[in-house]
């Protein structure tokens, strides 16, 4: 602490964990969760055939956290839907990133330096979420540590929760992609997040709530921008989670029983699978344009 007085760090994370997140954040929040809707197999097409279900696809990428957190606190899950501002603007990326003629939006957000900056500016929102779900919590529970870890958790992962109710919506039935079942890692680092943020509510971490908003958010944006720029889908915490995984449960060190008895094509949930079908979709939107 001594070290983060003297660089002046303590005030700076003070002035960054009340920054507010309208418009700049959110816009990029927005942005980049539908961006990888329309990366998802024939959500293109879906747009095309039922603007509706496409819609209610794209506010539950953007809303789906705070929907799920309110349905475990009690609340409506309608109650995010007031804030007429945000649904708007989450409306107007969604139409932008699939109808804007000639695809430059998409064309645009998806250049990848621009990618970068955004994907940044989402793990800005993704941690401030996670700090304000642990914080709602516990002001409902107030000894109720676990309640804590699992609403900050549902507010970082947003989505990727119900990924198989959303992929309904898209006439899509893929049980095996469960994000419980294949944790990808920013749902890892949500869960990991909300501990942190659990045990510093609980005063159990020394450290400011300032500070750790901006420590994590630090870890997460270089995270999403490194993984992002090398197009890589792998986890920081794979070599631990290796070793305790080996240690506790008995797991193979590195990787799983799984992967010893099935071939590597046959896994239908890897996203690089996701991406052979997206570059399989563009090719198919090409040839209809070209015809």
């Amino acid at each position: 602490m001594e070290v983060l007085a003297a660089l002046n760090l303590g005030d700076f994370a003070q002035i960054f964990s009340k920054m507010g997140m309208f418009p700049v954040f959110d816009l990029a929040y927005y942005i980049v969760s539908i961006l990888y809707l329309k990366y998802e197999p024939g959500s293109v097409e879906v747009s095309r055939r039922s603007p509706v279900a496409s819609w209610l696809c794209a506010m539950l990428y953007c809303f789906a956290s705070y929907i799920l957190a309110d349905v475990m606190l009690g609340s409506s899950p309608l109650d995010y839907f007031q804030y007429n501002s945000h649904i708007l603007l989450a409306s107007a990326v969604w139409y932008l990133v699939f109808y804007c003629p000639l695809n430059l939006f998409y064309k645009c957000v998806a250049f990848l330096p621009v990618k970068l900056v955004l994907v940044a500016l989402k793990e800005v929102v993704r941690t401030r979420k996670i700090a304000a779900g642990v914080h709602h919590a516990h002001h409902a529970y107030h000894h109720g540590f676990f309640i804590m870890v699992i609403v900050g958790y549902v507010k970082g992962s947003g989505v990727a929760l119900i990924s198989n109710f959303e992929q309904l919506l898209r006439g899509v039935w893929r049980p095996e992609s469960n994000e419980i079942l294949n944790m990808s890692f920013p749902t890892k680092a949500s869960l990991y997040g909300a501990i942190l943020f659990t045990l510093q509510e609980a005063h159990w971490l020394p450290v400011s709530k300032s500070t750790l908003i901006l420590v994590f958010t630090l870890f997460m944006a270089t995270s999403k921008v490194v993984m992002t720029a090398r197009h890589s889908h792998g986890s920081p915490f794979a070599l631990i989670e290796s070793w305790v995984s080996h240690l506790l449960f008995g797991s193979p060190l590195g990787g799983s029983e799984e992967d010893h008895h099935h071939p590597p094509a046959a896994v239908p949930s890897s996203p690089l699978k996701t991406k052979e079908e997206l570059s399989e979709g563009v090719r198919k939107r090409k040839a209809k344009k070209a015809e």
